[in-house]
């Protein structure tokens, strides 16, 4: 399985999405966040799980995406989410995805029906596929079972990988449950299958496991000292740059995790508006954030050039 080179980086942040004051996508604030992030070499995931992708509508996430290339940013450092429960709105997605120049695609299984079978699941991605028909669809799976509840199987990856050589060309995996990780890059080891961690406490361990890096909620926050590991993880001091990544993400992982990010993200800032999230989310309340900030302050936690 021989595919084109990725130009995707070794850490992607799923953007946290900016709402204005009635509402919606904030296309100005969102395109700015998303020049901060590759400042820091860090990717675009945009419409990930902490992009509270799954509450904006299909027509809002295209809006969005044609917002950002409209205001130059690269689409070849993007990886959109693209799933969806109706398999047409994946492919909507999808198409306008790999029409746009996106680098790859980052697509839940469909995650409303429970213990589906794999079949299912197969004939879901092979109806994208070939639906969308693109010789440049590049599709990540993107396997989050503690949210979703749907799984990938190693036998579904496999079936997937054969039928869709050039197409189906990595996972991230956020299923928490290292053993699976390592399962799925020991049994496509030497295919160029690229896995992406979905957190950065997992970042060292998939790096020299093969892994290609992470896509994770805190590289929205903490870009820096992310992708730094990434390009040094060979260093003597790669441990240590992991258990500082390590104290940052629980002190986020302590709350909810969008609500928490986007409150650092207006306190750093100095804009308040980020702090608005979408129902059903709510912002952290008053000492649920004096929590967080103090918990961020006693380990000199900043976010430089926001």
């Amino acid at each position: 399985m021989a595919h084109h080179p990725s130009t995707l980086p070794a850490v992607l942040a799923p953007v946290i999405t900016p709402f204005d004051a009635k509402g919606v996508p904030d296309t100005q604030r969102l395109a700015r966040q998303s020049r901060w992030l590759l400042s820091h070499k860090v990717g675009l995931a945009v419409f990930g799980t902490n992009s509270e992708a799954n509450s904006m509508s299909v027509a809002e996430r295209i809006q969005t995406l044609q917002a950002l290339i409209d205001a130059g940013l690269p689409a070849e450092q993007m990886m959109p989410g693209t799933g969806a429960c109706a398999v047409t709105d994946a492919i909507t997605l999808t198409r306008a995805a790999v029409q746009a120049g996106c680098a790859g695609t980052l697509t839940l299984p469909p995650f409303y029906y429970k213990e589906v079978s794999d079949d299912g699941l197969f004939a879901y991605f092979a109806t994208i596929i070939e639906s969308v028909a693109h010789p440049k669809l590049q599709i990540y799976l993107y396997n989050i079972p503690p949210v979703a509840k749907v799984g990938f199987s190693i036998a579904l990856i496999e079936r997937l990988i054969k039928a869709y050589p050039q197409t189906v060309v990595g996972m991230k995996d956020s299923s928490g449950d290292w053993a699976y990780t390592e399962s799925v890059m020991k049994a496509f080891n030497g295919t160029g299958f690229r896995m992406y961690a979905g957190s950065e406490s997992f970042l060292l361990r998939t790096l020299r496991a093969g892994g290609v890096g992470c896509i994770s909620a805190t590289a929205n926050v903490n870009p820096g000292a992310i992708a730094g590991l990434a390009a040094n993880w060979k260093q003597p001091d790669a441990d240590q740059q992991q258990s500082d990544l390590d104290r940052v993400r629980s002190a986020f992982q302590r709350r909810p995790m969008i609500a928490a990010m986007k409150a650092a993200v207006a306190r750093y800032s100095g804009d308040t508006q980020w702090a608005v999230v979408r129902p059903p989310l709510v912002e952290l309340s008053p000492d649920e954030r004096d929590g967080l900030f103090a918990d961020l302050d006693s380990i000199g936690f900043s976010i430089p050039g926001l």
